[in-house]
């Protein structure tokens, strides 16, 4: 049930920016505080104790009850910065109290990982953590002064593009670092 919940949000996020630009003249704020918060609710009551994943659904919580009380426009563009956070924080603190986030989706693939590639896997982590400072930067520069259309299309578009392309060209560099290219 919870990988269905994570779906369900990670689809809901996906389609977000449009809905926002397609349905703010017609929608209420309140009905998407109403439909991410019941999403994050889900969340809260399904997970179990990973590291943060609380922290993170009561972040959004409080995100969904402001929106809905507030019925404020506006603070629907600040969802995707928000969600750029959540990145920021899970992997600053996987950095911390390790493993990085990256080593730990490396191990999925590859449970022995050699020393060096773990050091390369923090250094990754590193490099993630530099694209969510970059990205919750600009979606809040775009949310504080652009017109609703460019927080859409980079919200919904270009930092998508954007992170496929890190992770294209960290495939590129593994493939190069383990001797394969």
């Amino acid at each position: 049930m919870n990988r269905l919940i994570a779906l369900v949000l990670l689809l809901a996020g996906l389609a977000y920016p449009f809905a926002v630009y397609f349905g703010h003249q017609h929608l209420s704020p309140r009905f998407f505080a109403l439909l991410l918060g019941g999403l994050w609710l889900a969340r809260f009551l399904t997970q179990g104790a990973q590291p943060g994943s609380r922290g993170m659904a009561v972040a959004a919580l409080s995100f969904c009850l402001l929106l809905g009380l507030a019925d404020s426009p506006i603070l629907l563009r600040w969802y995707p910065a928000l969600i750029s956070l959540f990145g920021l924080g899970l992997f600053s603190l996987s950095l911390k109290y390790g493993p990085p986030m990256v080593e730990r989706l490396a191990r999925l693939r590859e449970p022995e990982l050699p020393e060096v590639a773990i050091v390369y896997t923090r250094t990754v982590t590193k490099v993630w953590i530099g694209f969510f400072i970059f990205n919750a930067t600009l979606v809040s520069a775009l949310t504080l002064w652009a017109p609703l259309s460019w927080w859409t299309l980079y919200t919904g578009l270009i930092s998508y593009v954007l992170m496929g392309m890190l992770f294209a060209a960290e495939w590129l560099v593994r493939q190069r670092v383990r001797g394969h290219v």
